[in-house]
């Protein structure tokens, strides 16, 4: 019996977009200039954080040395990782 190739799903194929369009993380980096009340501030105003997330990311930094703050697509995390560091913070893209 031969066998066919399925004919493609643009659905399916969607579905593998939106699955893989996440697979990003900033990823911030512990400093020794900014304070956490800073850190905290921004992650709030950029990340989305509520206050408990944003003081749990920031003690992760601070003790681990880096801690991925956010995930997304790269084009949701582009602007908001570049805000970050213009903010002054050290911070980068990086795939999941």
């Amino acid at each position: 019996m031969p066998q066919t190739q399925p004919l493609p799903n643009e659905a399916y194929d969607e579905d593998l977009l939106t699955e893989y369009a996440d697979l990003y993380q900033i990823m911030l980096y512990n400093d020794d200039y900014n304070t956490f009340d800073y850190v905290i501030e921004l992650l709030m105003e950029v990340c989305d954080h509520t206050y408990e997330q944003a003081e749990q990311c920031a003690a992760l930094v601070h003790f681990s040395g880096k801690c991925p703050v956010k995930e997304g697509s790269y084009e949701d995390l582009l602007p908001r990782c570049s805000r970050l560091t213009r903010a002054g913070l050290t911070a980068e893209i990086l795939p999941r």
